[in-house]
């Protein structure tokens, strides 16, 4: 499976903030908030990765995450010149995907929680062998605001609306998105919204209207932030600084996840580490080699 990250938009819930710098790239407490959703595909074990931006944002990615070998990773890189909604990630990466299977990530997501890996696995096991395709389902106490799904017992959609006025369920739909090879054509099909985007939630129903759209639960001990706000992104880093310093390990830190996950070796973690020394990051790293060597 591969991944793509939605890293487009131009931020405007975020002026001025975001006038001349990427959403994406702003900090979430110590680290650029697309290191979040990558680490996400990461954690699944998904080392192919192609990064959808603005014309004027993508080489900022470039310099930031190069061609991904550092961690042991290919990562690519395709330019939307106009936003035309979330499912136009698919026509864009038709090349990339080849006619395998996708996760979708949204790059201003954030996602937390001891199984979460365990959650990512499944999803992509279930998409890879069954197909069709695998939402997750977050529990809130304002579903009035997001895309609302409803299930029956057997995690099987039965409803997905966006914003509706009277919400079927109160579990709502993340950026977090996995899909069978059909998903391309099923993207170039969608038509329009009335705001002229390819809208993912039309996407969904597809899935849906075919009995093949799965919903995975986030439980307790699972949170997810959503970032398109300045309270939002301070919530964030809030939640990430506290736990970071309660906890004493860090949150989406790339280089340890691509360790875990044997995608580099201990040393090439540590020289990692080295080259951010002067960080807390970094040390935080070079502590994580010195704790494993042996």
């Amino acid at each position: 499976m591969k991944g793509i990250i939605l890293a487009g938009g131009k931020g405007t819930r975020l002026y001025p903030n975001t006038i001349c710098v990427s959403k994406q790239l702003l900090p979430i407490y110590d680290k650029p908030l697309i290191y979040y959703s990558l680490s996400v595909l990461l954690l699944a074990g998904i080392k192919d990765i192609l990064i959808i931006s603005t014309p004027y944002d993508t080489p900022n990615y470039r310099k930031l995450l190069g061609d991904g070998s550092r961690i042991g990773i290919n990562i690519e890189y395709c330019v939307q010149e106009t936003p035309r909604g979330l499912a136009d990630a698919f026509i864009l990466g038709e090349e990339f995907i080849d006619g395998g299977s996708v996760c979708l990530v949204l790059g201003d997501n954030v996602f937390y929680g001891q199984h979460l890996s365990a959650l990512l696995i499944k999803a992509m096991n279930r998409v890879s062998t069954d197909g069709g395709a695998a939402v997750f389902g977050y529990l809130v106490k304002n579903p009035r605001e997001f895309g609302v799904v409803e299930f029956d017992k057997n995690n099987k959609a039965i409803s997905i609306e966006e914003k509706p006025v009277h919400p079927r369920s109160n579990y709502a739909v993340p950026g977090l998105y996995f899909y069978d090879n059909s998903v391309v054509e099923v993207a170039k099909n969608v038509k329009p919204s009335e705001r002229g985007e390819i809208e993912i939630t039309s996407v969904n129903n597809h899935y849906l209207e075919h009995g093949t759209l799965n919903v995975m639960v986030m439980g307790r001990g699972m949170s997810w932030l959503d970032t398109g706000s300045p309270k939002g992104m301070h919530k964030a880093s809030s939640f990430v600084k506290n736990v970071q310093e309660l906890q004493g390990f860090y949150i989406s830190c790339i280089e340890e996840i691509a360790w875990r996950r044997n995608f580099i070796t201990l040393e090439q973690m540590r020289s990692l580490g080295l080259e951010l020394a002067s960080t807390d990051y970094g040390k935080y790293i070079i502590s994580l080699a010195e704790e494993n060597k042996g």
